[in-house]
């Protein structure tokens, strides 16, 4: 089942049904008006918007034809957006760029940070940037929307709490990470609003691809229109999400709605590039002495996207451009 958040005039938008191929869309509001209102009665409505779904797909029900820049993040706000950095090759070669060693737990202990989720960016939205000193990157990822989910979870129970899958720019200032993270207290300033790809899906839409809390498919990214990388999501990425909902529902539960995130794609084998400039920078210091890849400036792009077996879009695409936020305040 694929799902969406249709702009309105409301901060949380109007919940959508997406068709299998993501050209159609049928509103569900006679089933829940919002996507966290479905969370948040998930066994009630699920089979309801399944049954939707099935209609729309089939042709059984017409809807619209879908225009992507009308959708907003599929949840526009959230509860929680909980990130992790689940993949140790990108763990390694961003601590090198900041001259920082890895944890000694790197290994047994996931590293997690909790982000700013009172305000989501859409795929289409522009990544608003004050000052390119700062250091604007992005960073290719993908992510879960949990349910209801308990303190204690085990990695065994935890995929039962899983609800959609979503991929995600995770914005980062990388300028401003050293003098945080020197405060020993984490980010704030250095993690701006994170961007989500339009559609979240049920991991049943993976098929085979979904499996030990993994998706087992390239993310590719194009920066400035020429492909950055396609990173392999799954077989490198250490801490599965069953593992991270472990981790983190070690001393509390968390509420329907939640988001977590796996971190920055990354694979050790070059050839699939990168999910970020960090990296790629890290690996011209290693290769040559010296970072020769600029951060991102104001009018650069990057697109996100995530393609099924078939070769099909399965979440839709993250396109965004750099935009200069000098001389103008925004809500």
């Amino acid at each position: 089942m694929k799902l969406a958040t249709l702009r309105d005039t409301t901060r949380d938008g109007k919940l959508v049904v997406i068709s299998r191929d993501n050209t159609r869309y049928v509103e569900a509001s006679n089933i829940a008006q919002t996507m966290q209102e479905a969370l948040d009665r998930w066994d009630e409505v699920k089979p309801r918007l399944d049954g939707l779904y099935k209609d729309l797909s089939s042709g059984a029900t017409k809807g619209q034809s879908v225009a992507l820049e009308k959708l907003a993040a599929p949840l526009p706000r959230a509860y929680e957006w909980i990130d992790g950095s689940a993949y140790i090759n990108h763990v390694i070669l961003v601590r090198k760029a900041r001259n920082a060693e890895p944890p000694k737990t790197l290994k047994t202990d996931p590293l997690i940070y909790q982000g700013g989720s009172g305000i989501f960016l859409g795929a289409n939205d522009p990544i608003y940037l004050a000052n390119e000193e700062w250091g604007c990157d992005f960073e290719a990822e993908v992510a879960v929307i949990l349910g209801d989910t308990p303190q204690g979870t085990q990695k065994s129970e935890a995929s039962k709490y899983i609800r959609l899958l979503m991929i995600v720019n995770d914005v980062s200032l990388r300028n401003l990470i050293p003098a945080e993270l020197e405060k020993n207290f984490g980010f704030f300033q250095s993690k701006p609003a994170s961007a989500f790809g339009p559609i979240a899906v049920t991991p049943d839409e993976l098929g085979d691809a979904w499996k030990d809390g993994r998706v087992h498919l390239p993310l590719v990214s194009h920066y400035n229109g020429k492909k950055f990388g396609d990173p392999n999501a799954g077989p490198e990425m250490f801490f599965g999400f069953n593992e991270l909902i472990e981790h983190i529902t070690k001393t509390r539960s968390f509420t329907a709605g939640t988001i977590l995130g796996s971190g920055t794609v990354s694979n050790e084998d070059r050839a699939r590039g990168s999910s970020c400039l960090a990296e790629k920078r890290m690996i011209e210091v290693i290769d040559s002495g010296k970072a020769v890849t600029p951060f991102m400036k104001v009018g650069d792009t990057i697109e996100i996207e995530m393609f099924a077996q078939d070769g099909k879009s399965i979440f839709g695409k993250i396109n965004q451009k750099v935009v200069s936020t000098q001389g103008c305040v925004r809500n």
